[in-house]
């Protein structure tokens, strides 16, 4: 059985902690910022975690576990 390929797609959206956690970028950041808070728009620069209903198939996509 060859080995699994990475997605790159999924490598480049997520990362993981040193605890095994998958982090992600915020959506909504990119433009008609206009219309947004500076508040908001400080929010959306801090990394989130992935809901872990979600991180099992990201886990599968990267290749880990």
């Amino acid at each position: 059985m060859p080995k699994m390929k990475t997605h790159k797609g999924t490598a480049k959206r997520f990362k993981t902690t040193g605890t095994g956690k998958l982090k992600r970028g915020n959506a909504f950041k990119s433009h008609i910022l206009e219309k947004k808070s500076p508040k908001r728009k400080r929010a959306f620069r801090a990394d989130s975690f992935v809901h872990k209903s979600d991180a099992r198939v990201i886990r599968k996509n990267l290749g880990i576990g």
